[in-house]
């Protein structure tokens, strides 16, 4: 077995995601949402020493379009939403990684892998480690990301680029720009959306576009903005 997804509740998560990284199997998609913080950061631990990939907590999934998804990304739509193709997507959040892959679609454009990174605090496979495998895929042509107001692993984007581990067209929109109104440590969106000083989408938005990322003032622009990047010529 090569890949697996955890769909238990909660309290039952950890024993579950514990069982999977102790059998070996390398690609975990962890569905379920809440998980304790606790038993989150012990399962990412436990992860990473015996080198197991982990898309989540609260992630629907990841697809790569003619070969295979795991998970539920797509739901029933999934052969109406994705098609092979050369544009990546990264998300925060699960009805926007379906919702970029259609606009995709829709232009006549399909994408190399989609993924869902989970909405809550922690993350197993952050934006930058996704980032540096669509780097070393030859069918990857560019990547769009919909990120989030809150926590700071968009500003990890900037470390990969500046490292050059990330050399290819990226656009990006923050959602949350609202966010900003109201008091430190709201939380307001999904649970890892956190307002906090200095992680807003406005700051976000400066710092990633000081290092060469194209970005969309509204979501409904990512897809342009690499197409013209990478079939303009």
């Amino acid at each position: 077995m090569n890949a697996t997804a955890i769909y238990v509740p909660p309290f039952a998560a950890k024993a579950a995601i514990l069982e999977a990284i102790d059998g070996d199997i390398p690609l975990i998609n962890i569905i379920v949402e809440r998980i304790p913080i606790k038993d989150m950061a012990y399962c990412l631990a436990a992860a990473k020493e015996k080198n197991v990939r982990i898309i989540g907590p609260s992630s629907l999934g990841l697809i790569v379009p003619g070969i295979g998804r795991i998970g539920v990304v797509g739901g029933p739509l999934v052969n109406e939403i994705f098609q092979p193709g050369e544009i990546g997507v990264i998300s925060r959040s699960g009805g926007m990684t379906n919702e970029l892959s259609w606009q995709i679609r829709r232009a006549g454009l399909g994408q190399s892998a989609a993924v869902h990174v989970g909405g809550d605090l922690l993350m197993g496979t952050t934006y930058a480690d996704l980032l540096r495998l669509f780097e070393k895929d030859e069918a990857t042509k560019a990547v769009v990301i919909f990120g989030e107001h809150g926590g700071s692993y968009e500003f990890e984007i900037i470390e990969a680029i500046i490292k050059k581990e990330f050399t290819k067209p990226l656009a990006i929109y923050i959602g949350g720009k609202f966010a900003n109104v109201f008091p430190e440590g709201m939380n307001v969106g999904h649970a890892g959306a956190i307002v906090a000083k200095g992680q807003g989408a406005a700051e976000k938005e400066k710092a990633l576009s000081e290092v060469g990322v194209m970005i969309a003032e509204r979501y409904e622009d990512l897809v342009q903005l690499v197409h013209n990047q990478i079939y303009a010529h």
